[in-house]
């Protein structure tokens, strides 16, 4: 047996021959049973969809016959029987996958999709050479591939080739198309989205919609794209997302899968371990690891962040761009552990990002920054209670809080910065604010007074996680202290802050007096007492626009 993990590699030839490979081929007999005329599969980046959609390619593809010949051995679909296998290398297969059609702008991604798409053509040139193909036919073929085509030649290119391998086989095609919604993505996050979906509602319709041409078709992304945006008027379209039943196991491994990989490479032993970082994934009724973590984990043999470095998080940073302070501090709660309850409407139209605080959540869901613990059906979608999956996740939002935060400084000081709050060294916490407040708070942020130095710092407790508790506006004692950092480990000191706001530089010094005084006079160290946590530094700060002022006692 080959224990060599796949990474990177999504050939499905390649990982049978070379690699540890982890048997989805049921799969494939689940499609053949019940396939729908059109399947789309929606789960995060790096769940292995592209590899899936490989196999599929290599099991159907009557050009992959000699290839595939023995690829298939002693696997779940041969296990099946012959009433599957005899759809093994039965039928003409076009694979596309859109992951890397990634631009600047439309004009530049327009060229992009014409080379390729020239490259496509490219692959199946052999069709031409039969007497199947009539002039026409061979005309549109080759002004693909000498890049003559127009905008709307391209957008018809991919019904035409399935047109053409049609003809050339006497036989429907199969169509699988990998990362369908990676140009839709890459266009809402640089400003071209209704030029792109407009193109790919063309592209993806005429080879989809009431296609002679087409025996089935599968799908894969990242989001489901609302149906009036892409797909309308397509009547037989099946959608299988991470909130469904069907095909739940397919994509991501299970639990007996890592057990079976942690007993081939003898790291039984690590189990909790990768649980508690790469678990944590419902996806229907299953519970799922996160593939390429736990891959990365048995190649490397060291637990780290891996599925979260792959992309930079892009669209995690663009989510949290749009987030209002209630979001803010939603999500900042997560981080502790908190769930947050939303109606998840899975037809994503962006532009409902901003204005919808459910559509945020519909994205963190989908993309795989948050999953569902629980759910119910509900008006207009489902009510879900949902949570950050696992430590990686965590480990993913922390570093965009950071990355936020730091500004032209290095998260290093940030990091300093928190370290001194906590261990009650006010002189520099005090220093290193001051020079926070000058780089990142603009004189309109300071407008906002009180609200925004608290929502400033609330968020720079994100980077607490897992070694403490915070809590915001929270009752003690008699009234509500603004943040409280509680420590897991009651040995250590906690820390509260009480803000005021200052009409000039010279009433600083006497709010953060006042704001020790709030402390002391409404009791809010009540709760640390409860809690078992005697030692308590307590902060009074006072802000004037960019001038702060710092005063604390234990």
């Amino acid at each position: 047996m080959n224990t060599a993990m796949p990474i990177g590699v999504d050939d499905f030839k390649k990982v049978r021959e070379n690699y540890y490979f982890v048997d989805k081929t049921d799969f494939i007999r689940q499609l053949i049973d019940s396939h729908s005329d059109v399947t789309l599969i929606t789960r995060p980046r790096r769940f292995g969809k592209t590899l899936t959609m490989s196999m599929l390619e290599y099991f159907f593809s009557i050009d992959r016959v000699k290839e595939s010949d023995n690829l298939f051995h002693g696997l779940a679909i041969e296990k099946a029987g012959t009433e599957y296998m005899k759809y093994q290398g039965k039928s003409p297969v076009i694979f596309i996958s859109l992951k890397d059609i990634k631009n600047a702008s439309w004009e530049s991604m327009l060229d992009q999709w014409g080379l390729f798409i020239r490259n496509v053509y490219l692959r199946y040139k052999y069709l031409c050479t039969s007497d199947t193909i009539d002039d026409d036919m061979k005309e549109d073929f080759y002004r693909i591939t000498k890049r003559k085509a127009n905008e709307n030649e391209l957008a018809d290119s991919l019904a035409k080739l399935m047109e053409i391998m049609q003809a050339y086989y006497d036989k429907p095609v199969i169509l699988l198309i990998d990362e369908y919604d990676a140009p839709i993505q890459q266009a809402w996050e640089r400003g071209f989205y209704d030029e792109c979906i407009g193109f790919m509602r063309r592209f993806l319709g005429r080879a989809l919609k009431t296609n002679a041409s087409l025996d089935f078709a599968v799908l894969t992304g990242v989001l489901r794209i609302a149906k009036e945006s892409i797909f309308s008027g397509l009547n037989n379209l099946d959608v299988c997302s991470v909130m469904t039943d069907q095909y739940s196991d397919v994509f991501g491994f299970t639990a007996d899968e890592v057990s079976d990989i942690a007993s081939v490479l003898q790291r039984r032993h690590m189990l909790p371990d990768i649980q508690a970082w790469y678990d944590g994934y419902h996806f229907g009724k299953a519970d799922i690891y996160n593939p390429w973590s736990v891959i990365n984990f048995f190649d490397k043999q060291t637990l780290a962040d891996y599925w979260v470095n792959t992309s930079g998080n892009a669209i995690l940073r663009q989510l949290m761009k749009q987030t209002d302070a209630e979001q803010k501090e939603s999500l900042l709660s997560l981080l502790q552990g908190d769930s947050v309850t939303a109606v998840i409407r899975e037809g994503v139209i962006y532009d409902d990002i901003g204005e919808n605080p459910d559509a945020l959540y519909t994205m963190l869901l989908t993309t795989g920054y948050l999953t569902a613990i629980h759910k119910q059906s509900t008006f207009g979608g489902q009510l879900c209670r949902l949570v950050i999956p696992n430590r990686e996740v965590k480990d993913a939002y922390r570093a965009e809080v950071l990355e936020r935060m730091r500004g032209r400084l290095a998260a290093s000081s940030l990091l300093l910065m928190m370290e001194d709050l906590v261990a009650g060294h006010v002189v520099p916490f005090s220093k290193t604010l001051e020079r926070y407040i000058a780089y990142l708070v603009s004189s309109y942020d300071a407008a906002n007074k009180e609200s925004f130095y608290h929502g400033f710092l609330l968020g720079m407790t994100a980077l607490f996680v897992p070694e403490y508790v915070v809590e915001s506006n929270r009752e003690s004692g008699y009234g509500r202290f603004d943040i409280a950092i509680f420590p897991k480990d009651t040995d250590k000191a906690g820390v509260l802050m009480e803000f005021k706001a200052a009409d000039s530089e010279a009433q600083l010094k006497d709010k953060a007096d006042e704001a020790l005084r709030q402390i002391e006079e409404k009791q809010y160290g009540t709760e640390f007492e409860k809690r078992g946590i005697s030692k308590v530094w307590k902060y009074g700060i006072a802000f004037c626009g960019k001038q702060v002022h710092v005063k604390m006692k234990i």
